[in-house]
């Protein structure tokens, strides 16, 4: 439930990032900054208030870095991709391929061998997911940078995935919320050369309210949320769950713009609820055997 509300807030970023860049010209860059810099900042304070310390153990720290590292490459491939080759494709991209990379890598990694009714759910999932993002907008209406766009969608997915599996790692000896907040600042370092743009300042200024919003609730509260439900799922699972966040842009997308859900899309909301119902089962199951 922390997962699949952590994913809910995310699937605002698409409609209020519409409004903000719609109503403030923020660059892509500078929101992914704001982003990460309030998240470490609220993060870390939340962390200390609640655990009393930001301790990481020691063989964790290298991983904090590498987490910081991989949410910045994120924020910043995901939002740019966006501006090259349209919503539509960059979710498509980032968002189905996040759940497989994920579980390729815990598969690898963290020997999180899928179940059988997980490697259903996740095909259920990623083929919903597909045909909810394509049913309500389509693949018309791209750049002529299509290529550029898509290949840092699909580097958004990987860093995520990344991002997913070390935190997973991590989990077994450190807080979660020291270890998030840890690893935004990390990733706060990264993009800060955005907010040294000449015109930054103006953005901040003009922007604020949606910026403030995107840090605190979609950031801060999400990650943390999502951080602490994925000390008692799997990595695979996380990221199934996850998939919640497409069908609440969608939803969004319909009523606030106006937008159609179509067949297509109807039906990939049934396969994604399909698929969640099947994770919820299957974790039912292994708890009771538990």
């Amino acid at each position: 439930m922390l997962i699949c509300a952590a994913a809910v807030s995310w699937g605002t970023t698409g409609s209020v990032t519409t409004l903000l860049v719609a109503q403030s010209d923020v660059t892509p860059l500078v929101i992914a900054a704001v982003r990460v810099l309030a998240g470490a900042v609220l993060l870390l304070a939340g962390a200390w208030l609640i655990d009393g310390s930001l301790r990481i153990a020691r063989a964790d720290r290298w991983r904090c870095v590498a987490m910081g590292v991989a949410m910045a490459v994120f924020q910043a491939s995901v939002f740019t991709a966006v501006t090259l080759s349209g919503i539509a494709l960059t979710a498509l991209i980032a968002i189905c391929s996040a759940p497989l990379v994920i579980a390729g890598l815990a598969w690898a990694f963290l020997g999180e061998r899928p179940t059988t009714r997980v490697g259903i759910a996740l095909a259920l999932g990623v083929v919903g997911t597909a045909l909810l993002i394509v049913g309500p907008r389509g693949l018309t209406d791209v750049s002529s940078r299509l290529l550029a766009g898509a290949g840092l969608a699909f580097t958004a997915g990987v860093a995520y995935g990344t991002y997913v599996v070390i935190t997973k790692a991590t989990l077994a000896r450190s807080a979660p919320l020291p270890m998030a907040g840890l690893s935004f600042a990390v990733a706060t370092l990264a993009l800060a050369p955005a907010l040294a743009a000449p015109d930054a300042l103006r953005q901040l200024a003009v922007g604020w309210p949606w910026l403030v919003y995107l840090g605190a609730v979609t950031t801060a509260g999400a990650y943390a949320a999502y951080t602490i439900g994925l000390r008692d799922v799997s990595a695979s699972v996380a990221g199934i769950a996850s998939l919640v966040e497409p069908l609440t842009a969608t939803l969004l997308g319909v009523v606030v713009f106006g937008e159609h859900l179509g067949v297509a899309g109807g039906a990939g909301a049934v396969l994604l609820l399909s698929a969640l119902a099947l994770l919820v089962r299957t974790e039912q199951r292994a708890a009771t055997r538990a």
